[in-house]
């Protein structure tokens, strides 16, 4: 019965939020189309409407979260569920009590849904610190987290990958943190060797992913269990070649496919993605970096930064403007693949026999170290015809073939995100049962237990709405579904390994304790694949106006 009101209450709230969507999106609607100028008004409703939505999608994961992966009434899944769409629906009252007067909506609309009695006495019931107690309990005593719901096959990917973090991944990782080293080369042959890098590549091409039943939550899976082990050293391998070669995919040609993918499968090349630019980041329409045509190819002029992987990387993806055009805008954009040599250093500069030169240096960062992202600057660097992706036909479409990449890059980075908070959890969980304060272990206070449960709450329903969006892109769906998670997993990963280091006290604050690198490596995780503010402005909040204007 605590379901089915669940379920009713979320459902109230969705039809709230649609009515706002609804009237906001007839505010801001200019010839039929959508304003963006008049959106921009009011960036505080766009944020929170966005959150909102991605509040939604979790407690609807979480609805049916019990049931599908075969627990009941009591189960720690249950509870789990029942606390995350509590919290989920006391933010979104908090949120909405000042937008409930805009845009045609009144107080007594917000009243009927958000100051009904049935809500508030669930919210009260469900979020409560002493409904906290039970689920801190099933962690404490059987580290009881809440099962995953895989099949037999991502079980088995789950434990392989899982013991590699511990046995391969773990004990380097504060090393290369504190010293930021390069990843070594042992752990990327060994991954390539058990075929990480075919992940998101269709067996076709050498890969692992069957064009007939694809799989993406075993993508997840993998990429979850390494940032587990450590974002920086093996988490976001395998993210650059999916991005890069669902570029191709989309637009590449045949030859393309059959030379790039299978190399970038095994491993041979390893790949990089140079996109964002000292002046344009999410704006890319104002890309400058430029590709003018020679005999035989493309001339790149131009600086390229946070470069992730760029030096260890044989290619780059070079979005680059193929036509000089400025008022094409992204229109003028042409994807091209540029090889270079191979370096662990933290700086480059390499000279072509045609006379071109490509260098870079790593950007000192707080954490993310291991993979270090680079500014690079192309001068007259060439890069022959063959190179171009799509040939003559990928012209100006660059844009376009890098969004379907980055699609699934969102994907992976809330996999990334889950597999940080559940080590956090579990650092946070063992701490806090060892370390004695005023004469008992500080997981038997209140707050603490309250903590961890939101921790559980919280990381258990990124990850099923991870592998949601993953069965949707199955299917070539879930864009929607991957933005959602991408910019709800990314902020709450800040909280969850802040309250780990606060469980931690003192001790969190010093690098000898994994908490201070997750928390670092978490903040990253709000800006690439497409900063917290811009996806929630112009990507999700867009979309769900444009949806209400039909």
């Amino acid at each position: 019965m605590s379901l089915q009101q669940a379920e009713q209450l979320i459902e109230a709230a969705a039809a709230y939020l649609a009515a706002v969507e609804k009237n906001w999106a007839q505010a801001c609607a200019t010839d039929g189309q959508i304003s963006v100028s008049k959106m921009d008004e009011n960036q505080q409703l766009g944020y929170d409407l966005s959150w909102a939505e991605a509040l939604i999608f979790g407690a609807r994961e979480m609805l049916s979260y019990p049931t599908r992966v075969g627990k009941g009434a009591g189960s720690q899944e249950e509870k789990l569920a029942l606390f995350f769409i509590a919290e989920a629906l006391y933010d979104i009252y908090n949120r909405f009590k000042i937008h409930s007067l805009q845009y045609g909506q009144s107080a007594a609309d917000y009243d009927q849904v958000f100051q009904a009695p049935a809500l508030l006495s669930f919210v009260a019931q469900y979020s409560h610190a002493q409904y906290a107690v039970g689920i801190a309990g099933g962690l404490a005593e059987n580290k009881d987290f809440g099962l995953y719901g895989l099949n037999e096959d991502q079980q088995m990917m789950m434990e392989t990958f899982r013991s590699f973090a511990e046995e391969r991944v773990r004990p380097i990782a504060e090393k290369v943190h504190r010293e930021d080293l390069t990843i070594p080369q042992d752990i990327i042959s060994a991954l390539a060797e058990m075929g990480c890098f075919g992940l998101s590549i269709p067996d076709t091409y050498g890969g692992f992913q069957s064009e007939e039943n694809p799989d993406n939550t075993s993508m997840a899976v993998v990429t979850e269990e390494l940032s587990r082990g450590s974002v920086g050293v093996a988490g976001s391998l395998i993210t650059r070649p999916e991005i890069v070669s669902k570029a191709i995919l989309a637009g590449g040609t045949s030859e393309q496919k059959g030379y790039w993918l299978p190399k970038f499968a095994s491993g041979e090349l390893l790949c990089a993605v140079a996109v964002t630019e000292p002046d344009f980041g999410s704006d890319v329409a104002g890309i400058k970096v430029s590709a003018t045509k020679v005999e035989g190819g493309w001339r790149i002029n131009g600086t390229k930064t946070w470069c992730t992987f760029a030096g260890k990387a044989n290619v780059l993806l070079v979005l680059a403007r193929t036509n000089p055009d400025m008022s094409l805008k992204h229109k003028g954009l042409s994807i091209l693949l540029a090889e270079k040599p191979v370096t662990d250093a933290h700086s480059f500069d390499f000279k072509q026999p045609e006379g071109g030169r490509i260098s870079g240096r790593a950007i000192a960062t707080i954490g993310y170290r291991g993979m270090h992202s680079y500014e690079v600057v192309f001068e007259d660097y060439f890069v022959p015809d063959a190179n171009l992706v799509g040939g003559n036909d990928g012209l100006g479409k660059g844009f376009y073939l890098q969004m379907a990449g980055f699609a699934g890059g969102r994907l992976q980075t809330a996999a990334r995100a889950t597999g940080v908070m559940q080590a956090a959890m579990e650092k946070a969980l063992q701490y806090s049962l060892e370390r004695k304060v005023f004469g008992q272990p500080i997981f038997n206070y209140g707050l603490t237990k309250l903590k961890l449960a939101k921790m559980a709450a919280i990381t258990q329903t990124v990850r099923q709405m991870t592998y949601r969006s993953a069965k949707l892109m199955d299917k070539h769906e879930g864009s929607m579904e991957a933005s959602l998670v991408k910019f709800y997993s990314c902020r709450v990963a800040e909280w969850v390994t802040r309250e780990a280091m606060q469980i931690h006290g003192g001790m969190g604050y010093a690098e000898e304790y994994e908490v201070s690198r997750l928390f670092v490596d978490a903040r990253v995780f709000s800006i690439f694949e497409g900063a917290e503010e811009v996806l929630a402005l112009r990507v999700i909040a867009r979309s769900l106006l444009e949806k209400a204007l039909k």
